[in-house]
């Protein structure tokens, strides 16, 4: 067993003190908005230090957030447009992926050339929205799914973990008679299963938390995802709707409380998902990495 000197225990020591504070630092945020949105109204205002507690805990502001049916019917529309948005991104960038990384693709390397162009250079957000109305999909639920069927980044990801998987297992397929579709669903895709974990997430992450193209393409208040309700309520201080038969006098404080308890309703659900799928995180981008 080696003994570590003086200098190498006393940088341990600060290392292991210096990331214990960056994780107070990160995690305090998360905290304090969850403790205030469990706390007394008229504490949160008055309070100036920092919340190391719910104080006077109620759940009055998680109540009003749930009665309001925005959120109810923002919260469904956003569960749709992860779960069909993942779906036909994980399905698009799969087969994009599949077919760019077999050895007897024509132009392959052309295209290639073409989807890491698109990363740096695009036609802007006007085209983009002029395409989108020319397709009519505005005002629709598939005008936040088809515009992202595919991420250039991802699908670079995907693709270098196709190929990855030894060339022996699809020549081995082919002999019994297995097609590229077969090859793919029960060769390619099982043996790169955390890649796949880790494309769910990234893709989740984004449907989730998107809100910009909503605010773009959709006018019907009954297609907004939880997101754009959220910024309603943070940013325009919209949480009358909410507040409905609180008394005038105490309509600021418990307005304050409501957007703390509407973030930690719009953050827990993609909180819970990370633990499912942190163990395929490093392992999935290692195998993708981009490599020569």
């Amino acid at each position: 067993m080696m003994h570590k000197t003086i200098g190498e225990r006393a940088f341990d020591g600060f290392n292991a003190a210096l990331m214990v504070a960056l994780a107070l630092v990160t995690l305090y945020p998360l905290v304090f908005v969850l403790f205030a949105s469990l706390s007394d109204p008229n504490a949160v205002v008055q309070n100036r230090g920092l919340l190391l507690y719910p104080k006077g805990l109620t759940l009055e502001a998680y109540k009003l957030v749930f009665a309001n049916p925005n959120i109810a019917t923002a919260y469904v529309n956003t569960l749709i447009y992860v779960v069909c948005g993942t779906a036909v991104n994980i399905v698009m960038t799969s087969l994009g992926a599949y077919a760019l990384s077999r050895r007897n693709v024509m132009w392959k390397n052309t295209i290639m050339f073409l989807i890491v162009f698109t990363m740096f250079f695009e036609g802007g957000l006007i085209p983009l929205y002029l395409l989108v109305g020319n397709l009519g999909m505005l005002d629709s639920r598939l005008a936040l799914i088809i515009p992202t069927a595919v991420s250039a980044f991802n699908l670079i990801i995907m693709r270098t973990a196709f190929q990855g998987v030894p060339v022996s297992l699809e020549e081995s397929a082919r002999l019994d008679g297995a097609s590229d579709w077969t090859i793919l669903a029960r060769v390619v895709l099982p043996l790169s299963l955390p890649v796949v974990a880790v494309m769910v997430l990234f893709y989740g992450v984004y449907h989730w938390n998107s809100w910009f193209p909503a605010m773009i393409y959709l006018q019907t208040r009954e297609l907004f995802p939880l997101q754009l309700i959220l910024r309603e309520i943070l940013i325009a201080n919209d949480t009358g709707s909410m507040i409905g038969s609180v008394a005038s006098s105490d309509s600021m404080p418990i307005g304050e409380t409501i957007k703390y308890a509407t973030i930690i309703v719009a953050t827990l659900p993609i909180l819970f998902l990370y633990p499912f799928l942190q163990k395929y995180f490093v392992k999935g981008v290692m195998i993708g990495a981009v490599k020569e």
